[in-house]
């Protein structure tokens, strides 16, 4: 199995951030089914404050590219991910087409 991680921030609201928790604590059937389609057996979000951590787990076929395409081809994904984007806030380094950065890890304890 292969481990992502990803990190973003939410707009510095707390209303704006409650919505955001309420939508992932009712996520829509096909953004699950669009996980497990490219390949990720398990998601996972923390928060603090405004920073998100997002954990994927997938099998040993997944790609991020591939994920990006069917993603891109998925117009609720794409319904999703433009109302998620009224809660998030990029981070400042991020690439302009960049929302989730992918984190590097640098330390693993066995």
């Amino acid at each position: 199995m292969k481990k992502f991680c990803y990190t973003l921030d939410l707009k510095d609201n707390k209303k704006s951030k409650e919505k955001y928790i309420e939508y992932h604590k009712n996520i829509w059937p096909e953004i699950i089914n669009s996980l497990k389609d490219s390949g990720i057996v398990k998601a996972e979000i923390f928060n603090v404050e405004t920073r998100l951590f997002l954990i994927f787990e997938t099998n040993e076929n997944f790609s991020e590219k591939n994920k990006k395409k069917l993603d891109d081809n998925n117009p609720i994904v794409q319904k999703w991910e433009q109302l998620m984007s009224k809660y998030q806030r990029k981070l400042p380094f991020s690439k302009p087409n960049e929302k989730w950065v992918k984190m590097d890890k640098i330390f693993e304890f066995q």
